[in-house]
């Protein structure tokens, strides 16, 4: 410890999912490296989500680790800090997820002389915006300013000098280059994310699939759609099918993260939901137009630098629901999403291009 500043000089940081929020965290911690160059973050995470982590300041290391085969239970947790502590001459802990297990890290670590600052994640400010009644609609702090915070109870300096993972320019087109060639100069480029991890913040993927034919249709412009599992590619398959020249689905090809945000670097705009690719996308400074449902960009997930412009949502009272979108809805229509006009999301895509057309939402 710097006895000078009380500054810790390495500190190991913990936050081992969700994808989203571990995404979150990124320009945080890269804005944390290059505002306190003499202090060295250890980011311990999933080894999932360890490839978010994509051209990483030199005093951050990021570790990807398997919880459940190599550190479960008690044992292992102590075993994990024991082991950061030996390596990597640890002398705090910042826990950026706050459950259970990383409250037990920070408890061993305590023990062990260390100091120890987890993050308040505000429970009492989302149960009064997602209950059903008396509703505070009020937007609360966001996930980034909550990591932010846990800096700061540190000591050090946090202010956001990150732009994007590649800085102010945009990845290698090589880097991509097995699933489309170079963009020409006349495109425009579109991913789509039409998956979440919850019903309560996926678009009906019938109104999705009008909403990817509009978009295809237009001229030079080429979709690229997201997705992951063996469902998510026959779903996106058959979408493919009716526009085999111009619209390429990388689902089920596991190009793995640092290709999947490559690609998205040379993005026009992104059309995704209150998910991880709309974190992952806003970390390499594309501009996301975002569909929300049961969830509510109040509750602190909005994507990094994004407009509010660019979110579309209905005005609802039940809304928001929930803080993640898992609770089954409340009146069984799931109307939130489905009241959404597909129009009225394929025309703010094409306002985002550049290229409204005569029969846009809402013309005569």
């Amino acid at each position: 410890m710097d006895k000078k500043t009380d500054k810790p000089k390495s500190i190991l940081v913990t936050r081992f999912s969700a994808l989203g929020d571990v995404a979150m965290a990124v320009p945080v911690v890269y804005s944390v490296c290059r505002d306190n160059p003499g202090v060295r973050l250890v980011f311990v995470t999933k080894k999932a989500t360890q490839g978010l982590f994509v051209n990483p300041p030199e005093n951050l290391v990021v570790i990807g680790v398997d919880l459940k085969n190599d550190y479960s239970g008690t044992y292992g947790l102590w075993k994990l800090l024991k082991q950061m502590r030996s390596k990597y001459d640890i002398e705090a802990v910042a826990d950026l997820h706050g459950v259970l297990r990383t409250f037990a890290i920070g408890l061993m670590a305590r023990f062990s002389g260390l100091k120890f600052c987890s993050i308040r994640k505000g429970r009492k400010g989302k149960r009064s915006l997602t209950r059903a009644r008396n509703k505070v609609m009020l937007p609360l702090l966001s996930s980034r300013a909550r990591y932010r915070e846990v800096f700061y109870r540190l000591g050090l300096s946090v202010e956001y000098s990150f732009n994007s993972i590649y800085g102010q320019g945009k990845a290698s087109p090589d880097l991509f280059a097995d699933i489309t060639p170079p963009k020409e100069k006349s495109e425009k480029w579109v991913g789509i994310a039409p998956f979440a991890r919850h019903n309560g913040k996926i678009y009906p993927h019938d109104l999705m699939k009008v909403v990817v034919d509009e978009i295809a249709s237009l001229p030079g412009v080429k979709v690229f759609l997201f997705g992951a599992g063996p469902q998510e590619q026959e779903i996106l398959g058959s979408w493919v099918s009716g526009h085999p020249l111009n619209v390429v689905s990388l689902a089920g090809r596991r190009y793995g993260f640092p290709v999947e945000l490559a690609l998205m670097s040379h993005l026009d705009t992104m059309l995704t939901m209150d998910s991880g690719n709309m974190h992952m996308a806003s970390l390499v400074g594309v501009r996301v137009i975002s569909v929300w449902g049961a969830t509510h960009p109040y509750c602190g997930f909005k994507g990094f630098r994004q407009s509010d412009t660019d979110m579309i949502q209905l005005p609802m009272s039940c809304r928001p629901c929930s803080v993640f979108g898992n609770k089954p809805c409340a009146r069984g229509d799931y109307h939130c999403l489905r009241g959404i006009p597909p129009q009225l999301v394929a025309d703010k895509v094409k306002q985002v291009l550049g290229v409204m057309t005569d029969n846009s939402y809402g013309r005569n």
